[in-house]
């Protein structure tokens, strides 16, 4: 994509529809056009401007989603500044190895992350929109700040994908990557001047963190609903008070809301991702005449790879789709081949959404490219009509109610556990999760009696993210493994069912 400097993306769209709205409220309808959000963008950029901040830093924000997370996403692209989103919901040890991984110039919070903040910062000063440390952003003067002027290869954003604690992956995001992304959606589910698109996922993953930046590039609406965790009913209700035209979900979440009750007709599109969608699913959708778009993406990637509308979600059950415009995708064997349609290899991404590479590992960058693009690690086909079936996701993680979980991560805590002398983790499939954490433990002496579940999860608190935890915990005299040595992954499972 050739290269062009330009302002963020929220002044243009001001300039060009200030009466827009660009943001509605769910809790209690308020609304904000452009020129509003543009006014109070404006402000928070020239707060953080008086903190220090200048283009080309690293801003770290520890926030759910609310109105001032908002406004500083904003704000970070006005000034020029890389965002860095970070997941409220780690626990402090992972949190600390991120923002020591980042290089963060600064550190905002809210009064509910304050401590949390504090306690990771380290050396980086720690500002919170509406708590009491020393640095409160709204109490802070505007300075003076010149905005920036944007590239397609400058950095835009820094996003944690799941892998091993040693090693913390960031990915890094440019404003190109954004770009071509939103554009790639925009020609998949189409735009038209009234969407208005429901937000329910947080910001610090792709999922949540896209509505808002294609939104603003497209002059349509996005409806926000804060609070934290996932409520089906009050979902309900805000998609038909407000007639959202588009939402995001991961297949939880929409198996949770057909449960609670009618999903709103007026409903362009559903994007469920996150995780492999189960056939039943999307047979209900049909059924229910709810307009289903699975997709396949990944962070590396700025989100959609692949995305199926409804009537191809339907006619071909457990398709993602063809990529989406300027995405190419190869499946290569094991010998780095391109197979032929119908024969399943690992899927290759190459386009303009493709990250511009891990943020302080070369080695893991360099690893991820080859000659046909970035290697996924999923496997899945191409069948004669171009579409991609995805068969497994990576062979290891574990895919949770749409987050991702290494491995790794869990047996590096519970190693530490006295009780515990060896342990393997998998994914066990769950109807209503998509797969539960399972633990297959070896307890030292082999003190069975003594370990519970219930111990494990206590052991795990403020070591790990909750939804980290283990959901299933088995003992063993010994773990099963294969002839190699290796440990027998679906022998693990078949325990723990």
């Amino acid at each position: 994509m050739k290269s062009q400097n330009t302002v963020d993306w929220l002044t243009h769209r001001a300039d060009v529809s200030p009466e827009a709205t660009a943001l509605i409220e769910a809790e209690d309808g308020g609304k904000w056009t452009y020129s509003d959000l543009d006014s109070a963008v404006e402000e928070t950029a020239g707060r953080l401007a008086e903190l220090g901040l200048r283009a080309g830093d690293h801003l770290g924000i520890l926030m759910e989603t609310r109105m001032a997370s908002i406004r500083l996403v904003h704000a970070a692209m006005r000034l020029g500044c890389v965002l860095v989103p970070l997941n409220v919901r780690l626990a402090e040890p992972e949190l600390r190895r991120q923002v020591g991984h980042t290089d963060l110039s600064a550190l905002v919070c809210e009064a509910e992350t304050e401590s949390t903040a504090c306690e990771i910062s380290g050396d980086v000063p720690v500002a919170s929109v509406d708590a009491s440390t020393d640095a409160t952003l709204g109490e802070c003067e505007r300075a003076e700040f010149t905005a920036k002027r944007w590239s397609h290869d400058d950095p835009q954003v820094m996003l944690f994908t799941s892998g091993t604690t040693g090693n913390p992956k960031a990915v890094v995001l440019t404003m190109g990557n954004l770009f071509a992304s939103a554009t790639a959606s925009a020609f998949r589910l189409g735009v038209l001047p009234d969407d208005r698109w429901h937000l329910c996922l947080s910001t610090y993953h792709m999922g949540g963190l896209a509505p808002l930046l294609r939104s603003t590039l497209y002059g349509t609406t996005v409806v926000v609903q804060t609070g934290t965790g996932f409520d089906p009913e009050a979902t309900l209700e805000n998609v038909r008070r407000y007639g959202a035209t588009g939402i995001s979900l991961v297949p939880t979440m929409l198996r949770r809301m057909l449960d609670a009750g009618t999903i709103s007709d007026s409903l362009r599109f559903v994007l469920l991702g996150g995780a492999p969608a189960r056939d039943e699913l999307i047979r209900e959708c049909e059924k229910r005449g709810v307009p289903v778009c699975p997709t396949y993406g990944m962070t590396e990637t700025a989100s959609q790879i692949a995305t199926a509308r409804p009537e191809e979600a339907f006619s071909s059950l457990g398709t993602v789709g063809r990529p989406l415009v300027f995405t190419d995708v190869t499946v290569l064997d094991e010998d780095g081949n391109p197979t032929e349609p119908g024969i399943a290899g690992e899927l290759v991404v190459s386009g303009p959404t493709v990250m511009a590479g891990y943020y302080g590992n070369p080695e893991a960058t360099n690893a991820a490219f080859g000659d046909y693009g970035l290697h996924t690690g999923d496997v899945g086909y191409r069948d004669e009509g171009g579409r991609i079936w995805v068969l497994n996701r990576r062979s290891d993680r574990i895919v949770t109610g749409g987050e991702n979980v290494h491995p790794g991560e869990v047996v590096a805590v519970l190693r530490d556990h006295p009780a515990i002398r060896e342990v393997a983790v998998v994914g066990v499939e769950d109807d209503e999760w998509g797969e539960r954490i399972g633990a297959l433990v070896v307890p030292v002496d082999g003190e069975t009696e003594a370990m519970s579940l219930e111990s494990v999860r206590e052991f795990c608190e403020g070591r790990l993210a909750g939804y980290k935890h283990p959901r299933l915990l088995e003992t063993a005299v010994e773990l099963p493994r294969t002839t190699s040595g290796t440990i027998d992954r679906e022998a693990v499972r078949e325990q723990l069912r």
